[in-house]
């Protein structure tokens, strides 16, 4: 749900974005010692910019995947959930590139100092995908140090990893580039494909369509069969797996659906709730 009163609290969001304080999950990186923890590649920010500090609370929270939704508006790119939300202060830029930028600068070329594992920014397309995406991609061209690249094939990692889900019309202008620095976001449909990881390295759907379990009591043996095969199958063309709609409320359930996910090498668990799948993912140290 949109958090219209806590967003309007961030009018000058630029403005705290400038200098260090873009970069307030540098201190909370040292652990004891001086020790750094690790990223937390697997746990993925649904619906980041809803929480006060968009980008910066999932980083604070050690996350390797926020997601953003993007309207395209005239010629802007603005990050809301809902039409009624839209903000022209809240741009792509502003919320997510400029300060992933500054933080990839001042970590001397990755997102978390002495980590360079691949930083997820997922961008769901919530208006007409041909023409969102080409606006999109003409803002990653002018970070093109930043985004990892595929060139005629060739993938050629960056620090940041940009990912296009959303308005599936996005697909054909992405499948005619030589170079593009987004990737496509795949369906369990698009599994087993002719569509290879270097252009769908992510396929995601939802958790409710595939699977009645939601956590309480056993999971089928049919269900965790089916589950463990569709990991298995992706991984081996080199793809992860991602499920939406997953149990959020801190109940047992969740934490059960979690396990099994964990369990079966899901690569991307799915959450609005940072603190709580921190320490899920802690407390189960296969992060």
């Amino acid at each position: 749900m949109a958090l219209t009163t806590r967003r309007r609290a961030l009018t000058t969001l630029g403005a705290a974005l400038a200098g260090p304080v873009a970069l307030p999950a540098t201190q909370a990186l040292a652990g004891e010692h001086g020790h750094r923890p690790r990223p937390l590649w697997r746990a993925h920010a649904h619906n980041d910019y809803e929480h006060p500090r968009p980008l910066l609370d999932a980083l604070d929270h050690r996350f390797g995947s926020v997601e953003a939704d993007v309207f395209l508006v005239g010629d802007q790119l603005l990050v809301a959930h809902d039409p009624e939300d839209l903000d022209p202060s809240r741009t792509l830029e502003s919320l997510y590139l400029d300060p992933l930028a500054a933080r990839v600068r001042a970590h001397r070329g990755s997102v978390y100092r002495g980590h360079r594992g691949p930083f997820q920014l997922l961008v769901d397309l919530k208006t007409e995908g041909s023409s969102t995406y080409r606006a999109l991609d003409r803002r990653l061209r002018r970070y093109r140090h930043l985004f990892t690249t595929c060139a005629h094939g060739r993938v050629l990692p960056g620090p940041v990893t940009a990912v296009v889900s959303g308005d599936r019309a996005a697909r054909a202008p992405m499948e005619a580039q030589r170079v593009r620095r987004a990737f496509y976001d795949g369906r369990l449909a698009d599994l087993g494909g002719p569509a290879p990881a270097s252009f769908a390295p992510l396929i995601s759907d939802n958790w409710t369509l595939h699977f009645t379990w939601r956590g309480v009591g056993a999971f089928p043996g049919d269900e965790r069969r089916k589950l463990r095969d569709i990991v298995r199958t992706a991984h081996a063309r080199g793809q992860r797996v991602r499920f939406w709609a997953t149990p959020d409320q801190r109940r047992p359930a969740r934490d059960a659906l979690w396990g099994e996910l964990v369990a079966a090498d899901v690569d991307h668990l799915n959450t609005d709730d940072l603190a709580g799948l921190e320490s899920f993912l802690n407390a189960h140290r296969r992060v």
